[in-house]
C-alpha cells in the first residue's frame, strides 16, 4: 500500500501522537474543566498544555484558542459566529474555496444575513488582491480566504489582504485547512481568525480542529450549554475558549493533537515542505510528458505541495479506482471545491489528486509513476 491522499487526512500519524492518545485515554479520564477532584484536574492541566502548544504554533494566546471538531466546524464558528456579532453585512470570498466556506456564506445570504461577492483570482497575486480591493465596500465587514488550495496548490497572498483588511477595517479569516503545517501561519502576520484541521498537516487524530483568534472582532456563540464555568447564569459566557465550547471536548484528541504541533516543530516546516514539494516536482517529472495526463499547478506562483491531474477519456473516480486496485491510494473527484474545479475547467470529470506527506519517500512516487507510465504512456 502506498498512501498519497495526505490532504484529505494525513497517514500514518506520529509515534508520539499515537502514544499520546493512547494515554489520555488510560490516564486522563475525567472530564476536564468540570469536577474538582484530582484527575479532573490532571486532565485540564494536560488539555491547557496541549492549547498552549497549538496556540504558540500560530502565534495566537492559550485563552483565544478553541478546540473544534475539524475545520468545517471552526470555520461555521468563525464565518457565523463574526457575521452575527457584527449585523448584516458584505463577505468578501475567492474562487479557490472550498465547500466549508462557500456553503455556510450561502447559508447565511440565503436566510438575508449577508450578502457576499466571489474574486476573481486570476492568475498572479496581483490579480487577486486587485480583485479583491475592487468588491471592498462600505459595508463589507469579513473577507473570508484559503490560505492555500486544495485542489491545485495554489497559495494566497495572505499577507498583502491582511493589509487591505487592516486599512479598511475588515475581520480576516483564513481557512488553513491545507496549509497548516505545511507552510508559517501566524496571527502575528495580520490574520485576525485561523481555522485548521488537526487531521491533516498537523498530523493530530481526526476529529480534531482549531479556532485561533486574535480577539479584535466579536464572535457570537454556536452552540450554548454546559461550559463548566458560570453555571450560575443562565447566559453563554462571553469568554474564548468557554463560550465556543459547550459540552465536554475530544479530550484524547486534543492531547494528541499538541503532540502533533510538537511533532511539526521538530520536523520544521520548512524542512517538511521541502520534502513534500520535491516529490511534487518528481511527479511532473516523470508524468509530465504522458500526453494523456495532464496536470494542474499554477504557473509562476508559489504553491502547496498538492497536485491534481487527469486522464484523457477517464472519470477521476474511475482513474483512482485503478490506482486503488494497483495499492495507491489518492482521491478522485471535486474534493468537495467545485468553484476551483469550474475555474480550471473541471468540474465535469473531477481530478485525481496526489499530496504527499512527510512519511512519504522517492520510492512512492516513483512507483506510481512507473504504472501511470506503463498503462498510459
Amino acid at each position: 500500500m502506498i498512501y498519497l491522499d495526505n490532504a484529505a487526512t494525513t497517514y500514518p500519524k506520529p509515534l508520539a501522537v499515537l502514544k499520546s492518545a493512547e494515554k489520555a485515554l488510560y490516564d486522563y479520564g475525567a472530564n476536564p474543566g468540570r469536577s474538582g477532584h484530582r484527575l479532573s484536574a490532571k486532565t485540564s492541566e494536560q488539555v491547557f498544555i496541549a492549547r498552549d502548544k497549538c496556540a504558540a504554533f500560530f502565534g495566537g494566546e492559550a485563552e483565544n484558542t478553541v478546540f473544534t471538531l475539524n475545520c468545517t466546524h471552526a470555520l461555521n464558528f468563525a464565518i457565523k459566529g463574526v457575521c452575527a456579532a457584527i449585523g448584516k453585512c458584505h463577505v468578501i470570498t475567492t474562487d479557490l474555496e472550498h465547500n466549508s466556506v462557500i456553503r455556510p456564506l450561502h447559508a447565511l445570504f440565503k436566510q438575508n444575513r449577508i450578502t457576499y461577492s466571489i474574486a476573481d483570482s486570476g492568475d498572479t497575486d496581483d490579480d487577486l488582491i486587485s480583485s479583491v480591493e475592487a468588491l471592498i465596500r462600505r459595508d463589507t465587514a469579513v473577507i473570508i480566504m484559503t490560505a492555500g488550495c486544495n485542489v491545485n496548490g495554489r497559495i494566497t497572498p495572505l499577507g498583502e489582504i491582511a493589509k487591505l483588511c487592516k486599512k479598511n477595517g475588515i475581520c480576516l479569516i483564513a481557512d488553513c485547512a491545507q496549509a497548516a503545517g505545511v507552510i508559517p501561519l501566524s496571527l502575528q502576520d495580520g490574520i485576525n481568525i485561523i481555522c485548521a484541521p488537526g487531521h491533516k498537516g498537523m498530523y493530530g487524530p481526526m476529529g480534531t480542529g482549531l479556532l485561533i483568534t486574535d480577539g479584535k472582532f466579536p464572535i457570537s456563540s454556536l452552540i450554548e450549554g454546559g461550559t463548566g464555568s458560570v453555571s450560575g447564569e443562565i447566559d453563554q459566557p462571553a469568554f474564548l475558549p468557554d463560550m465556543l465550547e459547550s459540552g465536554t471536548i475530544n479530550t484524547p484528541g486534543s492531547i494528541a493533537l499538541g503532540q502533533g504541533a510538537d511533532f511539526v516543530t521538530s520536523k520544521g516546516i520548512d524542512r517538511i515542505y521541502a520534502h513534500e514539494s520535491a516529490l511534487c516536482d518528481l511527479f511532473e517529472k516523470q508524468c509530465g510528458n504522458i500526453d494523456k495526463i495532464r496536470i494542474f499547478r499554477p504557473t509562476g506562483l508559489k504553491y502547496l505541495p498538492v497536485i491534481s491531474f487527469i486522464v484523457q477519456g477517464e472519470t477521476s473516480s474511475a482513474t483512482a479506482d485503478m490506482l486503488s486496485d494497483n495499492g495507491f491510494y489518492l482521491r478522485g473527484g471535486l474534493h468537495c471545491n467545485f468553484l476551483a474545479h469550474k475555474k480550471q475547467g473541471t468540474l465535469e470529470t473531477g481530478t485525481v489528486r496526489l499530496a504527499p506527506s512527510v512519511f512519504n519517500t522517492r520510492y512512492d512516487v516513483m512507483k506510481l509513476c512507473e504504472l501511470l507510465n506503463k498503462k498510459y504512456g
